[in-house]
């Protein structure tokens, strides 16, 4: 038995002496993907509180159904950027850290996050990075950086995230520039070079691009760490790389709605979702690190020591936040319609 099956024994043992609690009802909106049903049917099974989650793809996708009104939504999920514009138009109530019981399994460097001081608004639950993977099979040398996305030696096999924010950390890091530039000549410089990338893309993915660089018909693509885990255990010639000019990091995170219905359940879940069983667990079935520290040791060597999942503090030095922008993203928005509209 490992030390985590062991734990969650123990765990379900002690919940099956308790009675659940009065039903209620926790509604929840979160990234497709990132929630194991496991976790869910457990906090259920231990709470008696009935959730219903659904889904979203995108922060846009959250903020848009957020502004929309009357949601009736307890907790939203969204990204570091997507807390700050959140925050701006009141839709995040300010959290009280004493009615989170785990709130302190959260690792030390998670707790002072520059888009939400203090964690204020928002608890981070997991988090990964912006990168690259290639297939060494179908590449002559290993690939450090983002400037490999830009050789023509590689043309029609390489692929962009289809995300209009992914695809500039690439366009402005090659060029030297900062992931969260707001200067309009930066931001245009970038958005050149992205047009002029397209006409040796083989496309813009978001989908399956990790199959698409396992099978070798992709030999370098724009990835999410998460999102090229399975890839990188099914096949050794795929390497997964933090790109020398920086990459980004991202952390997902749960928040309470203003206008949360349950924000009693809510704050259950949040405690529920931070015990370092149930933070392990969330890592093994998803792949995505936990910003609870003790969780590691619960989890298999080749999880733990995956430099994918968890890379090095020196690899993650020079990465960015994606931060909100402000007015500069109508710049990058008009950008991007000229980059999607280039041939």
């Amino acid at each position: 038995m490992t030390r985590l099956t062991f734990a969650l024994a123990a765990s379900t043992l002690a919940l099956a002496a308790a009675a659940p609690a009065l039903a209620e009802d926790l509604r929840i909106f979160g990234w497709a993907g990132e929630m194991p049903d496991e976790v869910l049917q457990d906090f259920e099974a231990e709470t008696g509180i009935a959730v219903t989650f659904d889904t979203f793809d995108s922060n846009e996708s959250l903020i848009a159904k957020l502004d929309a009104g009357g949601s009736g939504y307890d907790l939203v999920n969204p990204s570091q950027y997507a807390v700050q514009i959140l925050v701006n138009r009141g839709k995040l109530a300010e959290l009280d850290h004493s009615r989170i019981e785990t709130y302190d399994k959260i690792g030390p460097s998670f707790t002072q996050v520059s888009y939400d001081p203090g964690n204020k608004y928002s608890i981070p639950y997991v988090w990964g990075t912006t990168g690259l993977a290639y297939n060494k099979t179908c590449v002559d040398a290993p690939i450090t950086g983002w400037k490999a996305l830009f050789d023509e030696k590689y043309k029609g096999r390489v692929y962009m995230l289809d995300n209009m924010l992914a695809a500039y950390i690439a366009g402005l890091q090659v060029n030297g520039f900062d992931a969260n530039t707001t200067d309009p000549a930066e931001i245009e410089k970038a958005t050149e070079t992205l047009i002029a990338q397209k006409p040796m893309l083989a496309g813009y993915n978001s989908t399956n691009f990790a199959d698409l660089v396992s099978s070798g018909e992709a030999c370098i693509v724009e990835s999410w760490s998460s999102s090229v885990l399975q890839a990188i255990q099914d096949n050794p010639d795929v390497v997964y790389v933090l790109p020398e000019e920086g990459g980004t990091m991202w952390i997902d995170g749960y928040s309470i709605l203003t206008d949360a219905p349950n924000p009693d359940a809510a704050y259950r879940f949040l405690s529920y979702i931070l015990r370092p069983e149930v933070a392990a667990k969330t890592t093994e079935l998803t792949q995505t690190a936990t910003v609870v520290t003790e969780s590691k040791a619960l989890l298999p060597d080749a999880l733990a020591k995956n430099p994918a999942v968890f890379p090095a503090e020196s690899t993650i030095a020079n990465a960015d936040f994606i931060l909100d922008l402000g007015d500069a993203m109508k710049l990058y928005q008009d950008g991007w319609t000229r980059v999607k509209a280039a041939q």
